[in-house]
Order: structure tokens, then C-alpha cells, then sequence
């Protein structure tokens, strides 16, 4: 197992510290996992073949399975997706927060096929909890792509991990980097909603219910 920073009681300048290794970790190639405001998560470098290679392996996950993808803000999303009105609107509202969205991938486009098991969308979402997007936002202050791979921290089919402790215990193929944030707020995965159509797909409903979806496009 690799290297286990617990963030929880730290000052401020020392997990800002701790961030930028992580960013670096990102750019190497390397595997991390990250608390989210749902359950943690394992990722990198989503243009990055070795990577994700790695990553599929790691959680015995089924290669026509793609993978979602964590980004700083709607300006890195708008990079490598096409946003129709119904998932502008929706991103608008939700983002950062716990709303994926399935995609249309533009082309030419920076995001290997790959990372989407070779289908033409690819599922985008902002994430809420600040640790991980003080990561992307470093990545795109950089200058790299502010996104990486982003999927549960788990074997593929098994719950989630929500502690960092959990992640050590659940995955014994070495990540090089784990953060623990302290427990996640809430155990319910993402919501994830196909908006490759104007007619909206609800693949998976999680923190945010499909009441909320609706009424969000009702008012809007």
C-alpha cells in the first residue's frame, strides 16, 4: 500500500502542502485516492494509456466498463464534451455537487476512448468536496488538463470505501497515494443522468433525487 496522509487536524499551509504532492503524484503517472463528499475515490491522469490500464486492473473492472472523470469547473468539461440546453442547464445548477453527466465526447479530443470503454460519451462531473477540486484547480493552474479518472475506491461490485482506513483495508493492489479526509458525508453514490439526448436517461439515482432533477429543468 503506498503512502497515507491523513488531512484531519492539519493546518492549513500543511494539507495546501500535501495537495500540491498529490498534483504531482497526478502528473507522474500515478495512482491516488481522494475523499468525495460521497464515497472516496481512486484515480489519474485520464490521458494517460499506462493509467488507466492500471486502474481497470486495480479494481478487477470489466473493460467494457469506462470510467467517470472529476473536472475543475464547466470551462475544463466544455474541453472534451458537448453540452446540449438540458445539460447546460443542469450542470449550471448542480455543479460542483453530485450530478454525473453522460456526454457527447467531442472530437478530436484530448480524453483517450479508453477511459470510456471506446463509446462516444463520456461522463463529466464537478465535484463539490474541496480537497479533490483544490487538486484539479492545481493541475489547472498548471497548465495540465484540470481532470482525472475518478471511480469508487473499491473492487468492482463491492460497496465503496467511505474513510481512507476503509480504502487501506478494501484494495490490496498498491495505490501510491492515499488522502484521508475523515469519514465521507454521505454513503450514497452520485447521480448519473444521460443528457446525450434532449430526453433525459436517469441511469443511476443517488444524493440527488429525480424530483430534484425535474424541477430544476421545470424552473429553468
Amino acid at each position: 500500500m503506498g503512502f497515507l496522509i491523513r488531512l484531519s487536524g492539519k493546518e492549513e499551509k500543511e494539507i495546501e502542502l500535501f495537495l500540491e504532492i498529490a498534483a504531482d503524484n497526478i502528473i507522474e503517472g500515478k495512482v491516488i485516492s481522494f475523499p468525495t463528499n460521497s464515497v472516496y475515490g481512486i484515480g489519474g491522469d485520464p490521458q494517460n494509456l499506462d493509467l488507466i490500464e492500471r486502474l481497470f486492473d486495480i479494481k478487477f473492472r470489466d473493460r467494457s466498463k469506462g470510467f467517470l472523470l472529476l473536472v475543475s469547473d464547466y470551462e475544463e468539461a466544455l474541453k472534451i464534451a458537448e453540452f446540449n440546453s438540458v445539460a447546460k442547464r443542469l450542470a449550471n445548477y448542480f455543479w460542483p455537487g453530485q450530478l454525473t453527466l453522460i456526454l457527447k465526447r467531442k472530437e478530436p479530443n484530448i480524453i483517450p476512448l479508453e477511459v470510456s470503454a471506446f463509446k462516444k460519451t463520456i461522463g463529466i462531473r464537478v465535484p463539490e468536496n474541496k480537497i479533490i477540486l483544490k487538486i484539479l484547480n492545481i493541475l489547472k493552474s498548471r497548465g495540465y488538463f484540470g481532470g482525472i479518472i475518478g471511480t469508487s475506491a473499491n473492487y468492482s461490485g463491492e460497496p465503496p470505501s467511505i474513510s481512507g482506513d476503509q480504502v487501506v483495508k478494501k484494495i490490496l493492489s498498491p495505490i501510491d497515494l492515499i488522502l484521508d479526509g475523515g469519514k465521507s458525508k454521505s454513503k450514497l453514490p452520485t447521480t448519473i443522468i444521460d443528457c446525450t439526448t434532449e430526453k433525459l436517461k436517469f441511469l443511476r439515482i443517488g444524493k440527488i433525487s429525480e424530483e430534484d432533477i425535474l424541477r430544476v429543468l421545470e424552473e429553468n
